[in-house]
């Protein structure tokens, strides 16, 4: 898919059901503690993305055998108790924040010379702090280009545990990484969080996978967190279809009026992305929550002003949503997305308004003043959530086509397909 793909507008609300693939954070942080684990692990509902394969392909190369069955969406990962097997690696991670922010903690526990590099986008987002962190364990880690980015260059000896500090305010990623890695320590680990801590709900995506392989983090306060020595056990586990890409499918029930369903997804999932419907309850759509399943049914669409820190990786899903709202919307508190793949805030405003419609950049996050909406090519930054959010304001509009939509691999390879087949327009 190079050409720039042409969205096909509903002629009548969208109504349907559907179950998107596996949730990307929940497979990589799976990923990680079961190559932790003593035993076997099983994986079902794993995403078979660029993402994943990346760390799948850096797992292998750490000498952790990972069998994949694309097919039947699982995956076998054989542990290795909490130390590494490979004395030397060089992993390519291409631009997965995920992978390569959790594989840097990884590597540390092991005994050998690691170098974790990825694509010039991945030369540009901030690793510095997690570095940091690491140094104050006793690793010897360094950003190699002294840019406080990738590449990362590690002479590892393992890591005896200790007091450590992270930031807070840049990514949650790099706190995860530590937790993850801490109950292989040799001693207990301490880790203090400065400034505020963005997307908090992925921390607690991450406190759940750990639990689900044995292991348990004390959190005494928002900012401080206890993690004992623990074997992490082999278990079976099965991975929550991702929230993130349900809120395309939710979107669509909004922008159209119609009614929608994700199987799979419960008000109580792990991942704090699923609370993106209570956005759209207040921009005026109704929820139902099944035993197994969330349905959203559009209505009078009206805008918001709304905090979505928590939640950030459904913001630009929300920004083309308040395109067909009565109203104004403010989405705030997301300065962090800048350090995405792309600078999303920048990257929203942009593209918003090469369809003629009003947006404001703030420092934060953005603000979009509803317009008539022209036909235009949207560019997406080599960013799979610009492609997928985008394509939601063809649906109602002609001429909207998204350049690059083979980006979409990064996560979900079959949006399109899938858009396609819950909307009835195929090919």
């Amino acid at each position: 898919m190079d050409d720039a793909y042409l969205v096909k507008p509903v002629t009548e609300p969208v109504r349907g059901s559907i179950r998107p693939p596996g949730s990307k954070s929940l497979t990589n942080r799976a990923l990680i503690t079961a190559a932790l684990a003593s035993g076997t692990t099983k994986l079902t509902g794993v995403l078979a993305s660029d993402d994943t394969r990346v760390m799948v392909e850096s797992l292998n190369r750490l000498g952790i055998p990972v069998a994949h069955d694309v097919e039947n969406c699982t995956m076998e990962v054989a542990g290795c108790g909490g130390k590494p097997p490979a004395e030397k690696a060089d992993l390519w991670l291409e631009n997965s924040g995920t992978s390569i922010r959790f594989l840097t903690a990884f590597c540390a526990l092991g005994n050998g010379e690691y170098r974790l590099d990825g694509n010039e986008r991945m030369r540009e987002r901030p690793i510095s702090h997690l570095v940091e962190s690491l140094n104050l364990f006793g690793v010897d880690v360094e950003c190699e280009l002294e840019t406080s980015c990738p590449p990362v260059r590690m002479m590892a000896k393992g890591f005896s545990g200790g007091r450590t500090s992270i930031a807070g305010d840049i990514s949650s990623q790099y706190l995860s990484a530590l937790l993850m890695a801490a109950p292989c320590a040799s001693n207990s680990v301490d880790i203090e969080v400065t400034g505020d801590l963005v997307s908090k709900p992925y921390i607690d995506m991450t406190m759940g996978v750990m639990a689900q392989f044995g292991a348990t983090v004390l959190c005494p306060d928002p900012h401080r967190f206890s993690i004992a020595p623990q074997e992490y056990k082999a278990t079976n586990y099965d991975i929550e279809p991702d929230a993130s890409a349900a809120s395309y499918f939710f979107a669509a029930a909004a922008i159209t009026g119609g009614e929608v369903t994700v199987e799979g997804l419960t008000s109580y999932a792990l991942q704090g992305d699923v609370h993106f419907v209570e956005a759209l309850e207040k921009m005026g759509c109704e929820v139902d929550y099944g035993d197994d399943s969330i349905t959203v049914r559009g209505g009078q669409l009206t805008g918001v002003d709304i905090d979505m820190n928590a939640i950030s990786d459904t913001a630009q899903t929300l920004a083309v949503v308040a395109l067909f709202a009565e109203g104004p919307t403010r989405i705030r508190n997301v300065g962090h997305m800048r350090h995405k793949e792309t600078d999303r805030v920048a990257a929203v405003v942009t593209e918003i308004r090469r369809m003629g419609v009003e947006a404001e950049e703030h420092d934060d996050g953005l603000t979009i003043t509803p317009g008539q909406i022209q036909a235009a090519t949207i560019e997406t930054y080599d960013d799979h959530r610009m492609a997928m959010s985008f394509a939601l304001a063809g649906l109602r509009t002609e001429g909207i086509r998204i350049a690059d939509p083979s980006c979409t691999g990064k996560t979900y390879p079959h949006f399109f397909s899938d858009l396609e087949k819950l909307c009835g327009t195929n090919s």
